[in-house]
Formats: structure tokens, sequence, C-alpha cells
């Protein structure tokens, strides 16, 4: 979700960490939407050589995904095929989130870990050769194999991937797809089964899943991705074997090509992690320990088999894999089965199917944490009276009249009035006239919370929050630079008046010696 201060805050992120040219091609790419070269070139008015440096400085670093679409003629002109540029608004924001990536991969994975994935975040795209390279510069006293053994770790964990293609080629758009875009409204229901060109893009440029984190490191030992019982590749070493002729140079030709192939972080699987802990840190908070233990084992023993970030529902697992997960962990070895049966209930998950298996209901969840957040803001901002006015209005979901709000929440007609257009006001609220002309008043205001709005009109608040406190962290290090600028210059020129005191003290001694 794009708003005018995400955009805002997202040039910032690549002014800070890439300069204003960088930028400004970025910034031209997230207000037009999808370009060509040609097409960036006229809008930002750079000569070609700079764009296409900014394009590539920005790929590298997993902001911008290329591909190539055939474009239809004009008269008498054949159709022909166009290199287009597409901005990743999320991965420039998660350049914020890059210390919480590390600190993830500490705690999970150690020190080593965290070091190589370091090197990713901060190349973007980084070949094995020069993770080892970079690796070995970094620290001489590792190990070869023990910096090897680091990155299939992160590998294992889904930390780190296989970069997408290049520039993949996408099939236009047929005639049906076209046409039920036109219609618009009334045919909703078709276009949002119809996936966007961005949605496209992605897909087509992801990696097999069989490839996506499959690993060979050198002509002895393979690192290969095997299925689990949850059909999902891992990462595994692979046994020492003897080849003939042709198998050692399927290997060395496979070797080559590996030597060829990008790694970066796997962003989705640190959003996932991240969204996994807010879960069950909402859930500790508003129930209690034993059910925020039975949710993270839930969520650990599905983690693989997810094959979104935002899913709403966990997958479904049985009752006996559950129990089985909970008692690995430390908090829950003192828990019996029907104790973890009973956080189920709390969770709110029902069974499915004859197998009972069960699946917790994730979109709730977040949606209470988000409830939870929105109120939290309406209580600081606008007092006690207006948190009950709009906690009212949220847990209802439907218009009501002010005389209403006002009879529930106690509190007078006029306060409520004032209050609830100072919410509407600040877009917090949705306003409906009801007009009565047979009535002695004339019309009745009628309140709701839209939370769909809502939710993007507190997303760009939050964006215009981060962005005011980054410009404030940049005011403050480059006040901190002058000081120190003019530490400097006063220390050179004290040194100077040093240096000329004790000459003309030298010379007044020796010519006194005279």
């Amino acid at each position: 979700m794009v708003t005018q201060h995400g955009i805002k805050l997202a040039v910032q992120l690549i002014s800070s960490h890439f300069g204003d040219l960088v930028a400004k091609v970025c910034e031209c790419l997230l207000r037009k939407g999808i370009l060509t070269l040609q097409e960036v070139v006229r809008h930002t008015k750079l000569n070609p050589q700079n764009v296409t440096k900014c394009l590539l400085v920005l790929i590298q670093h997993n902001c911008v995904q290329a591909f190539r679409m055939e474009q239809q003629g004009g008269f008498g002109e054949a159709s022909k095929v166009l290199v287009q540029y597409m901005v990743l608004f999320e991965n420039i924001l998660h350049r914020m989130r890059f210390p919480k990536f590390l600190v993830i991969v500490s705690e999970e994975l150690g020190k080593e870990c965290e070091m190589v994935l370091e090197g990713l975040l901060q190349h973007g795209r980084l070949t094995l050769h020069q993770i080892f390279e970079r690796a070995n510069k970094s620290n001489k006293n590792e190990a070869q194999d023990a910096i090897r053994e680091s990155f299939i770790r992160l590998v294992n964990a889904r930390y780190v991937e296989r970069c997408p293609a290049h520039e993949p080629f996408l099939v236009p758009p047929t005639e049906e797809e076209t046409t039920a875009r036109k219609r618009g409204a009334k045919s909703a229901k078709i276009v949002e089964e119809l996936e966007t060109i961005e949605q496209r893009a992605i897909a087509a440029a992801a990696p097999m899943e069989a490839k996506r984190f499959l690993v060979i490191t050198d002509t002895g030992t393979d690192v290969k991705g095997e299925n689990n019982g949850d059909n999902s590749p891992s990462v595994t070493v692979g046994v020492k074997r003897k080849h003939g002729a042709s198998e050692m140079d399927g290997e060395l030709g496979a070797l080559e090509f590996e030597e060829k192939v990008t790694w970066r972080p796997n962003f989705e699987e640190f959003v996932r992690r991240l969204r996994h802990k807010a879960c069950i840190a909402n859930v500790r908070s508003r129930l209690d320990d034993g059910s925020a233990v039975v949710l993270s084992s839930v969520l650990e023993a599905t983690r693989t088999a997810e094959k979104k970030v935002k899913t709403e529902h966990s997958v479904p697992i049985s009752l006996n894999t559950i129990y089985e997960e909970v008692m690995k962990s430390e908090a829950g070895r003192t828990m019996t089965l029907d104790h973890v049966r009973a956080s189920l209930v709390n969770l709110g998950c029902g069974k499915r199917g004859t197998d009972e298996l069960y699946s917790i209901d994730l979109k709730n969840i977040i949606e209470l944490a988000q409830n939870d957040e929105v109120e939290s803001i309406v209580l600081k901002r606008y007092g006690k009276e207006a948190y009950r006015m709009f906690r009212l209005l949220s847990n209802t979901s439907r218009l009501l009249e002010t005389d209403k709000i006002s009879e529930i929440t106690f509190v007078e007609k006029k306060d409520t009035a004032k209050i609830l257009y100072k919410l509407w006001k600040d877009e917090y609220l949705q306003m409906e006239k009801l007009l009565l002309p047979a009535s002695r008043q004339s019309h009745f205001l009628l309140w709701k919370v839209n939370k769909n709005t809502l939710w993007e009109h507190v997303l760009d608040e939050m964006y215009h929050a981060s962005l005011n406190l980054s410009q404030r962290v940049a005011y403050e290090l480059e006040q901190e630079n002058e000081v120190c600028l003019w530490k400097t210059h006063l220390l050179g020129y004290f040194s100077f008046e040093l240096i000329l005191i004790s000459l003309c003290f030298f010379l007044v001694n020796y010519f006194g010696e005279l």
C-alpha cells in the first residue's frame, strides 16, 4: 500500500543510502508506475547513462525488478519487446528493518551467520565466491569450511535465497482481462481474481521452488534440496561419491554455473518471522502464556508449509503433532494434552475434517492487534471520551446516530457531536447524513468506522512519523559533524598559535643569551 508519505519515506531512505540521483529515479518509478528506460529519462530529465546506472544500483539492492513485455506497434508497425522497470516499495522499506533481521539471525543461528547475512544486506546480491571472499577479509581467522557452513545454515533456515531472473518475459494480457479491467466496478469480482502486472512480473522472476534454496559448494560435496514430509525443499549436505568422466564434466559445468548464481536475503521469511512474533506477543498479553506457547509451536511446525507471508489461517495440523512441538520448548514441558486442547479453544481454532486437524485464525489475531493499536492512538490523542466512542463504533461495525452514541458512552450530546466531528475530520470515522423531510429534525448524522480506509490512513500517519524521525536523525548527525569539524578547526588554530608562541619564546631566549 503506497501512500504519499510512504513515497516520501522511501525516497528519503534511497537518498540517504545511495544519493540524490538514485533517489530521483526511484521517486519517478514510485509516482509514475511501471516505465521503460526512455520514459524514465523523459520524466527525470537525466541522461540515459546516469539513469541506467541508477537502475542497476536499485536492481542490485533488490529495490527494482525489470521485465520484458511485448508491446503492439502502431498502424503498419510490427510489435516490439520492451524492457520495463517496476519499483518494489516493500523492499525499500525493509532497509529500515535490517537491524531486526540481523538480531533474528544472531539469536537463532549465531554470530557467524549474522556476519554472512550482513554482507548480503550491505551489498544486496552476491555470488558464493563473493560471499566467501568478503567473509575472509572481515575475519581472517575464519576458516573456509566454517563460512560455507554458516551460509548453508542460512539457506536451510530460508533466510537466504537465489536471486530472481533479471528480465523475465511476460505474456501480454488477453482481451478478456483487458475488458474486465476496463469495466471497473461492474466486474469487481473478476478483477480481484486477475493478477496485476506487478504480481505477474514477481511470479515470473521467482526461481522454481526446487532451485530456490539449492546450493552446490564443491565437486565432492553437493548441497541440494530434498523433500520432507510436507513437500517443502530443505538444504542438506550430500555424501562424496565416485564419478565417471561424464558425471564429472556435468558437475564441473554445474559448479561453473553455480559461481554465476547470485544470492540475496529472503525478505519474505524475515517478515514471516516478525509477523509470527507479533501474533505470539499479542496472544500472550491478551490471553495467557499457555496459549502463546501453543501458537508458537503451531507456527513453528507449519513454518515451511506456508505458501505466502500474509496467510489468514495456519496450515491444518493434528493435535498430536502440536503436542510434540509444544514439548520441545522449556515452557511447554509442564503442559498436559488437556491444557493444549484448552489453549486451542482459547485461540478460537476449530477442527477441520474428521482427522481432528486444527487451524488458527491468524487474520483475527492481527485485526485485534490493529484495533488495539489504533485505539491506543485515539486514547492518547483525543482523550478517554473519544476512546469510548471510537471503541463502540469499532466493535459495532455499523452506523450509529449521534444521540445513541451519547446515550451509550454517557457523554453530553454537545460534547459528543464535537468529538465525533473531530474524529471524522482527522479521517478516523466515516459520517453519513440521513435526510428526513417529514420530521421536525431535518437530518440525522450517522457514524461508523470503515476499517479499510482507517488502516490506510493510520499506515500513512506511521510513514509520516518515520519520515520525521529519519529527517531528525539526519539533522542531528549533520549538526554533530559540523561540531566535530569546528573542533578540528579550533584545535588546528590553537595548535598554530602555540607554535608561534613557542617560536617567540625561543627567539627571545636565544637573542637574550647573545
